[in-house]
């Protein structure tokens, strides 16, 4: 017999749908990626610059995540990233403390399984370079 507690009690999660947009899990994984050390910046050299001019366009936005896709399901997302690492870095060290923490911080704040960060490496940032108008992301 249940008591009158467990009788008053409904299943919340049958009560609606939640739906993730994949502009959230980009700039969560945007986010992430940018706070691992060794991370210069996200997003090849023309990705950065286009971004920084949609943030200058009145309505263009102001959170750009440029060097990130996302494919995202219902239960499952991918997360796609373009890196430039800061000069010295060990590679394959960096790319395995983003996956790590994307990974975490998706599956913490949406609840979907990550099934994949794929991590390309498109330039190296030198000591000696200027930051023109690149930006950094930490």
């Amino acid at each position: 017999m249940t008591g009158p507690s467990e009788q008053g009690k409904r299943n919340a999660g049958s009560l609606g749908r939640t739906t993730i947009a994949d502009g959230v899990v980009a700039k969560i994984a945007y986010l992430a990626a940018g706070d691992v050390a060794g991370v210069h910046a996200l997003g090849s050299g023309l990705s950065r610059s286009v971004g920084e001019l949609r943030k200058r366009v009145p309505g263009g936005g102001t959170t750009a995540t440029h060097g990130v896709k996302v494919e995202v399901g219902e239960k499952q997302a991918a997360v796609d990233l373009d890196i430039v690492a800061e000069y010295g870095e060990v590679i394959p060290d960096v790319a395995r403390a983003v996956r790590e923490d994307v990974i975490a911080a998706v599956e913490r704040m949406t609840g979907l399984e990550v099934v994949e960060v794929n991590i390309a490496v498109s330039d190296v940032k030198l000591p000696e370079e200027e930051e023109e108008t690149e930006e950094r992301v930490r």
